[in-house]
């Protein structure tokens, strides 16, 4: 990464670099095609597949994984 580049994004407030974050995050969501996973990561989604597809029930909720994180 360019240096200057890095030092102005320090020089930013905290809430604009999370904003910052934001917009690179949602920047590289509009192009999932560019992103490949590894073998690893197929290999553990898939294992988490046939997980959830052997006991649906082991299926939380997002509310309830912020009610067990104190959210």
């Amino acid at each position: 990464m360019n240096k200057k580049l890095f030092t102005d994004i320090l020089e930013l407030s905290v809430p604009e670099r999370l904003q910052l974050v934001q917009d690179i995050w949602d920047s590289i969501a509009e192009v999932p095609e560019s992103l490949q996973l590894t073998d690893e990561q197929k290999i553990e989604i898939e294992r988490r597949r046939a997980e959830y597809l052997a006991d649906p029930s082991i299926l939380v909720s997002w509310d309830e994984v912020k009610a067990r994180i104190g959210l």
